[in-house]
């Protein structure tokens, strides 16, 4: 087998991959973004279904990611977390970052990078305890994801998270609650041994006085509760 070759596109400059973006430009498909209450107050309009790909020919690049983000356009933005390098991301350019969050999309690509660089742990209470929107959505987009991704994890350290998703399961933004609702289902279907303790979290939310606690426990408990989570469940190999 001969040398791995580089990204078809590892050269692009920042200003290449911007005028790529424009010349794909697409005021229809913002207005659909926009639909799906994603922001597009600076976008081009270019679909992940092509930015994912373009940015397998970018490869990684730190400064060019760093140069993409600072741009502000949301495409790049997305390019820029596609393409950038976990293992320099450190807790203050993460908060950083957080700062310009405005967008339910860009926080969940960058909850992804933020797992993936390692700082589940400190980020999720840390971002939780933060009244922003968006900055909240984080610790709880972060706790989802990590419950998929962190395969290696030892389930009971997902444990910690639960007492997080109940204190703020009455937070009544759509973005949160949407996201803690997320974070409960994906700690409950994550194996057999955390089921138990995260159904029980639910049941306790379904009977909150709080209106958006309710929704979080009754949609989570229909989820978890289903024939097809409990068959997958008791299927799953444990791990030795």
């Amino acid at each position: 087998m001969g040398p791995r070759q580089p990204p078809a596109n590892a050269g692009y400059t920042t200003a290449e991959v911007l005028a790529w973006l424009e010349a794909r430009a697409s005021a229809e498909n913002c207005a659909g973004m926009a639909r799906f209450g994603i922001n597009t107050d600076k976008a081009f309009g270019v679909s992940n279904a092509v930015l994912r790909p373009f940015a397998n020919t970018l490869g990684r690049n730190l400064t060019r990611a760093l140069e993409l983000w600072d741009s502000g356009w949301r495409e790049a933005r997305l390019l820029a977390l596609f393409t950038d390098d976990p293992d320099c991301l450190d807790l203050a350019r993460a908060h950083a970052m957080a700062h310009d969050f405005n967008s339910w999309e860009i926080v969940d690509q960058a909850s992804d990078l933020f797992v993936e660089a390692g700082h589940l742990d400190v980020l999720a209470p840390e971002f939780a305890a933060d009244e922003r929107e968006f900055v909240r959505r984080t610790a709880f987009s972060m706790i989802a994801l990590a419950a998929v991704h962190l395969k290696k994890r030892n389930d009971a350290e997902f444990l910690v998270f639960l007492p997080l998703i109940e204190r703020h399961a009455t937070d009544p933004r759509n973005f949160v609650r949407k996201a803690v609702n997320w974070a409960l289902r994906q700690i409950g279907k994550r194996s057999i041994v955390l089921h138990g303790p995260a159904f029980e979290c639910a049941r306790t939310l379904a009977t909150s006085d709080d209106k958006n606690a309710r929704w979080i426990g009754r949609d989570a408990l229909r989820e978890l509760s289903s024939g097809k989570v409990q068959t997958r469940l008791k299927n799953k190999p444990r791990p030795a």
